[in-house]
């Protein structure tokens, strides 16, 4: 190390290979620790990373790029003299040159605090949001990487997140996730991020919502489901991920927003996208899921659609994927039966009974703890599904549990209620079982 270091700051002919030679060097861990102790080393790279020399400049850029991959923190902070000139090139030189410094702030923001605190006040976000404007993919999705680990600091929702707001970078990155699908699916999915963190700070939804977020990443949810069947962008599924959390955020955290986005097709199009990644791509699962949960928790629009559609049944098919899928779904269907009677009457007509009485054979409490709830709520709102669950045999799988200590109170309340004959004394006795479901 130290003689690539003398070749470099000779300042021979050989240089730049020298500098080559480095730079495959300092992908080593060991390597990258004892360089930066060396003395003016990071002075020397410096000096070529600010010259005159293009390829000398690129060559020095590639050896600190590799430096900000260490998951040394000490590493990180040697480098930071460096952090001025970064942001002073990504206002020019070549795309790639440009690239490269992005990926290197990036880098280092990640594993220093230092870092982040010195690059606030150089005014690394005003520099961010002039670089949002750039025509290139890759300079797009080398600047959403920078954001979104910065979105991600311990301090970023009392330093960080601030600045961002108050810039033109939420509006920007709202556009560009939303033209993800006609340009390169990068930069989209880098930025869907971005936006997903700003939700999740959830001061900021205001914003979000201000800029028309809902209807905007709603209409992009549909544009993918239309393009999943044709010839959909290799990686749509990363974009997917980001865009049906950021919804399921706006959703959770602001009352009224189901209603500015009444409209069946999208229940349609999350259960295409669960069509047709469930099997590669299990993780969309619990995404769609969480989507549908929060569309129907307070909205009757969406119960009444998911029945009127006929999807029940493709929902219940993703019952056994997990122990989360499974106690997503139930809550789903919770929350169409607590909307009342009519309701409870169509999921026993679909019927819904025969598909739950496997779900009471699991293990799993939690998943049967939910699978209850909503045999209550049926119960309560629907007295002949009880008589129905009887004559299916349901009661024997009900007292399957009457010795698992967290489900006996609501097994025994269920099983009161479904003694009972039919007609008045079985309304008499869900008033009776409400405490145990309390």
């Amino acid at each position: 190390v130290l003689q690539l270091l003398r070749g470099v700051q000779r300042g021979s002919e050989d240089r730049k290979s020298s500098l080559g030679r480095l730079r495959w060097a300092l992908q080593n861990k060991e390597t990258q620790q004892k360089f930066v102790r060396l003395d003016g080393s990071i002075r020397t790279l410096i000096g070529l990373f600010t010259s005159s020399l293009a390829d000398m400049q690129m060559e020095a850029a590639r050896c600190l790029h590799e430096l900000s991959h260490s998951s040394d923190p000490a590493v990180a902070e040697a480098c930071l003299p460096v952090t001025s000139y970064l942001l002073t090139y990504l206002s020019g030189h070549s795309v790639e040159f440009t690239e490269l410094c992005l990926y290197t702030l990036g880098n280092l923001v990640v594993e220093s605090e230092a870092v982040r605190k010195q690059l606030l006040p150089q005014g690394i976000i005003p520099v961010l949001a002039s670089c949002i404007q750039s025509p290139h993919e890759a300079v797009l999705e080398g600047l959403g990487y920078v954001l979104s680990q910065l979105l991600q600091a311990k301090e970023a929702p009392t330093e960080i997140m601030p600045l961002v707001l108050d810039s033109v970078l939420p509006q920007h990155m709202l556009r560009l996730v939303c033209s993800g699908l006609k340009a390169g699916t990068g930069a989209a999915v880098e930025f869907a991020w971005c936006l997903h963190y700003i939700v999740c700070s959830h001061t900021a939804n205001t914003v979000l919502l201000s800029l028309g977020a809902l209807p905007a990443l709603t209409s992009l949810l549909l544009d993918m489901a239309s393009e999943i069947p044709q010839d959909a962008p290799e990686g749509l599924e990363l974009l997917v991920c980001p865009v049906l959390r950021c919804l399921s955020n706006l959703l959770a955290e602001e009352t009224g927003c189901e209603g500015q986005i009444q409209d069946e097709r999208l229940l349609i199009a999350l259960f295409l996208i669960l069509q047709s990644f469930f099997q590669q791509h299990p993780f969309i699962i619990q995404e769609c899921l969480w989507l549908l949960n929060n569309l129907t928790a307070d909205e009757p629009f969406f119960c009444s659609a998911l029945l009127s559609l006929d999807l029940l049944p493709a929902l219940v098919q993703l019952l056994p994927c997990s122990q989360m899928a499974g106690v997503l779904v139930l809550t789903v269907l919770c929350n169409v039966a607590e909307k009342g009677p009519a309701y409870c009457q169509q999921l026993h007509r679909q019927p819904a009974l025969p598909l739950l009485l496997p779900t009471l054979a699991l293990p799993d409490p939690e998943v049967v703890g939910q699978c209850l709830e909503l045999l209550h709520l049926l119960f309560l709102h629907c007295p002949e599904a009880a008589a129905d669950f009887v004559r299916q045999g349901g009661h024997r799988a009900l007292e399957q549990h009457q010795s698992t200590p967290e489900l006996q109170e609501r097994v025994q309340a269920l099983l009161d209620m479904v003694r009972q004959p039919l007609g008045a004394a079985t309304f008499g006795s869900c008033h009776a079982a409400l405490s145990a479901f309390s």
